[in-house]
């Protein structure tokens, strides 16, 4: 009964409100705020940070008005037909870039499609594979073939890939020239005096030569962000009896996704616009070809490297115009990139 009486007390002694003070009133009513302070090195690298990345931005924004100024005759000449006219004969009047426009499109998806799958074999077999006596060797190799310069691809491509892939094409085009895109219309499979110049100068060629530029870069950024993969997690697949690909399939490629897309994204970005290599391999024409295997395309930085030289005021205006196109289209690739990756696992570690 003591125990009970005093267990009552204490209850009532807890239950009583303390009184207040003014300093408990303080504490109650104003949250405690807390103050950074930063010192010199701080506040000079956030206003560095700060007035690159606004230089960036300013840059953009002025080159893609500068395009805007110079085709601004171009885009009010044309109108609407300058996105549907194949024809470039700006001096006449007639001129659009959907063919280059097509081309430019047709050489990046193939270079895309044949780029990410040899860099992310490349960057996982670097990355989980290779010995650790010649992984370094492997880094600086592919970090040295994406520092080559484009006009000696466009030189292996015209003087050695060329002749070199002409019967590879010619078998694609006889056993599956039925796909639409990859029949090649002059070609006769049964035809032995069939000559294989059709193959020659098309948007296979130089999306292939594309694609040895794009994967190096895109194998880099993949490595580095499958590098990146939490080691515990790592360690922890292998101890639930995961094998090493399992590990990788459920680890590394998971986290690693945002990585994936973005050296995806920034080989579309290099492919959309390479200029000297797609101009040394094509055979620049001003139609829609939707046969991907023969003679015949364009893009739109080939054409202004062609024509930009010899043309006209008008003719300038309208190349200017073509170049804002390309612009725009990248900007929206990159900015689609980057969304994707800022929703990623490694995209988000990677901005914390």
């Amino acid at each position: 009964m003591p125990i009970r009486e005093d267990t009552d007390t204490l209850t009532e002694l807890f239950d009583e409100q303390a009184p207040e003070t003014p300093e408990t009133k303080v504490v109650t009513e104003k949250p405690r705020t807390l103050s950074t302070v930063r010192g010199w090195q701080d506040i000079l690298f956030r206003a560095t940070a700060r007035t690159g990345g606004f230089t960036v931005m300013m840059i953009m924004l002025l080159v893609g008005v500068f395009l805007l100024f110079q085709g601004y005759t171009a885009i009010q000449s044309a109108g609407i037909n300058f996105f549907t006219t194949e024809a470039w004969e700006p001096n006449e009047g007639n001129f659009g870039i959907a063919a280059v426009l097509f081309g430019t499109v047709t050489i990046a998806l193939i270079a895309i499609v044949v780029a990410v799958p040899l860099a992310l074999g490349t960057a996982l077999y670097i990355s989980e594979y290779a010995p650790r006596q010649i992984k370094q060797t492997l880094i600086s190799v592919v970090d040295l073939m994406a520092a080559v310069p484009s006009v000696v691809y466009g030189l292996w491509g015209m003087f050695w890939l060329e002749p070199a892939i002409l019967p590879f094409a010619q078998w694609i085009a006889t056993y599956f020239g039925w796909i639409p895109f990859l029949q090649v219309t002059d070609f006769e499979p049964g035809n032995p005096l069939s000559t294989p110049t059709v193959f020659t100068a098309s948007a296979f060629i130089a999306g292939l030569v594309v694609a040895l530029m794009v994967a190096p870069i895109a194998s880099s950024i993949m490595r580095e962000v499958f590098s990146q993969a939490p080691l515990g997690e790592r360690e922890g697949a292998l101890a639930l009896g995961s094998t090493r690909w399992g590990m990788i399939t459920s680890v590394v490629l998971p986290f690693g996704r945002g990585g994936i897309i973005g050296g995806t994204m920034l080989g579309l970005g290099r492919a959309l616009g390479e200029t000297i290599a797609v101009f040394l391999v094509i055979s620049p024409v001003f139609i829609i070809q939707p046969h991907i295997l023969q003679t015949g395309t364009n893009s739109i930085s080939s054409l202004i490297a062609l024509r930009y030289s010899e043309s006209s005021p008008f003719e300038l205006s309208a190349l200017m115009a073509a170049g804002l196109a390309l612009f725009l289209i990248t900007l929206v690739v990159n900015f689609g990139a980057s969304i994707i990756i800022s929703r990623s696992r490694s995209g988000a570690s990677s901005e914390g």
